[in-house]
């Protein structure tokens, strides 16, 4: 197969696992014989053409009878020539997917659907800060209170990936926002992260406190031993003070 001698030692593997990965959004639609794969980046990275393709595979595994449509947006503007590569290669394999770098989106085209108002601080316009009240002004026109709430909440945490958060607060009611289930699972999480770090770090509190009662006690036992404070110090790390104020507190049982 190869045209060459290749001394064979080892079949592996035997067994080709398929680990789980998450696509952004997948989007079926309905009535139609397509599906919508559309990953976001903020920043780009070398590994995204080769997980579009695999996301491809998995799909077409899974949808066979359907056309595959993938989409990369990046939303954070760039120099880097990486979100201009629309493909991936390999000997034998060529897979390729559409990318839109929202920067060079006009702001009309986004201004003029609802469901795309949250990027529009994030295209391409003269006066970005104007182009943001703009579209803040339009969700607010939204009928719907979960939708406009929910857009409210997108376009308040993409904004903070070009705005300053003093902006954002002039631009951005909050309590518009704080309606949104996204909004409250973001914050929901954000404390179960700040639970998690305050044990962790009540933990490693606990352990240095312990091992400075460990380093108190074997100074102890050596002052009584007669060791000088000197050379406590460098036995137990502790500093020439520290064991100054252990020794004071043994002198009257001496």
């Amino acid at each position: 197969m190869l045209g060459y001698r290749v001394p064979l030692t080892e079949l592996s593997p035997t067994e080709l696992s398929i680990e789980p990965i998450r696509a952004d959004s997948v989007i079926l639609l309905q009535g139609q014989n397509e599906i919508v794969h559309i990953e976001f980046q903020t920043k780009p990275k070398d590994d995204v053409p080769m997980r579009l393709a695999d996301y491809r595979l998995r799909l077409h595994r899974k949808f066979p009878e359907k056309t595959i449509h993938q989409v990369v947006i990046y939303l954070r503007e760039t120099n880097s020539e990486r979100v201009y590569q629309n493909y991936f290669e390999i000997a034998g394999m060529y897979a390729e997917f559409s990318v839109i770098r929202i920067w060079e989106v006009a702001a009309e085209e986004l201004l003029a659907f609802p469901g795309l108002l949250p990027f529009a601080g994030l295209s391409r316009t003269n006066d970005p800060i104007r182009t943001l009240r703009q579209a803040v002004r339009e969700i607010l026109n939204i009928e719907n209170e979960s939708q406009q709430h929910e857009a409210m909440a997108a376009t308040y945490i993409l904004a903070g990936l070009k705005f300053e958060t003093s902006v954002i607060a002039q631009v951005i009611r909050r309590d518009v926002m704080r309606e949104s289930v996204t909004y409250q699972a973001i914050l929901q999480e954000g404390v179960e992260q700040g639970i998690e770090q305050g044990i962790e770090q009540g933990i490693e509190q606990g352990i240095e406190q312990g091992r400075e009662e460990e380093r108190r006690e074997i100074a102890l036992k050596l002052l009584r031993e007669g060791i000088t404070i000197d050379l406590v110090s460098r036995t137990t790390g502790l500093s020439i003070q520290a064991v100054e104020q252990l020794r004071q507190q043994i002198e009257p049982s001496d």
